[in-house]
């Protein structure tokens, strides 16, 4: 499968959001999940037809040895990067098997688009999706991976969930897990694979830090309703629930003004033993119930017993693509 075809097949595609949206094409299942982050690469095995946690493996990476961005080279030392990923693999027992590739947040721009009218088919749509947002991407059109979807809008209209990556970055990645026999059957970032671990109905606010990275997700009844990814001025070890609450309330103003109601609860990630100084910091500001995403998933019965291993270790994106796969 090509870069381009795994970009639009895998991108924002889950059944959290099927239940109110149909995607153009069908995205493969792969019984293996691969997420590389700015300090660690993650993989785990789930058994067939996805009933079971069949076993994970975690490697640290030094700093600097990746550092995600959408336009420069992000694998910095090849050579360690390469072999944590040949570690995880071999610990899974996995070569020649196709693998869902979860990428930094930063890799992939994603933003939902309102159009009064716009076209079923793709080859008239993707060349107005260039146009009109050739100005949001720091490279040049033909460059780009460009993936979609629709969705219905608050009002009149459609809106179109759109996600951009540059051509050269993801093959950095693509090779990463090629080097070591595995197949890059789906590609998506970590935030987008994490968002079935939301509860239903009411809107709810995803505030996820990796390294110095926020990215922000409001989704309402299946709908992802605002996406916002930034870069902080620390890391999720300094920075101050202040500052966070600083970065977030562009979104959620957004979306009061937009839907003409407020959040209903928040959902934290990436924050571990700091969670309680942002838990009550938040509840005071946004007036509404605030908890940790994994936490309050497990207590709502979307983490299986034996996931709790990838609970531990706080990787919510492997463990929200068990959803994405519809297990």
């Amino acid at each position: 499968m090509s870069s381009g075809d795994s970009i639009r097949q895998g991108i924002y595609q889950n059944r959290f959001v099927r239940r109110l949206a149909r995607w153009l094409d069908s995205i493969p299942h792969p019984l293996i999940a691969c997420e590389i982050a700015a300090d660690y690469v993650a993989a785990a095995r789930w058994t067939r037809g996805g009933m079971g946690l069949d076993g994970f493996a975690i490697e640290a990476l030094s700093p600097g040895a990746i550092f995600p961005t959408p336009v420069e080279a992000n694998v910095i030392e090849g050579a360690e990067v390469r072999s944590a990923v040949g570690r995880v693999f071999s610990r899974l027992r996995a070569k020649n098997e196709d693998v869902a590739l979860l990428l930094p947040d930063s890799v992939i721009r994603v933003f939902v688009l309102h159009f009064d009218v716009f076209p079923r088919k793709a080859e008239e749509a993707i060349p107005i999706l260039r146009w009109r947002l050739k100005k949001s991407v720091p490279f040049e059109a033909e460059e780009t991976l460009i993936s979609y979807m629709r969705q219905s809008p608050r009002e009149d209209g459609v809106d179109i969930v759109t996600g951009l990556a540059r051509l050269r970055i993801v093959r950095e990645y693509e090779s990463l897990v090629e080097s070591v026999g595995m197949t890059p059957g789906v590609v998506m970032s970590s935030t987008l694979a994490a968002i079935p671990l939301l509860p239903d109905g009411r809107p709810s606010l995803l505030a996820r830090v990796a390294g110095s990275t926020l990215t922000t997700a409001i989704v309402r009844e299946g709908m992802l309703c605002g996406y916002r990814c930034i870069t902080l001025p620390a890391d999720a070890r300094q920075v101050t629930p202040q500052a966070l609450l600083d970065e977030i309330y562009p979104l959620a103003a957004y979306y009061q003004d937009s839907w003409s109601e407020g959040i209903s609860q928040v959902r934290l990630a990436g924050l571990y033993e700091r969670m309680p100084e942002f838990q009550d910091s938040f509840e005071r500001e946004l007036k509404c119930p605030v908890r940790s995403l994994l936490s309050a998933a497990g207590d709502e019965g979307r983490i299986r017993s034996d996931e709790q291993p990838l609970v531990d270790r706080g990787l919510e994106a492997l463990i929200g693509w068990t959803l994405n796969r519809g297990a």
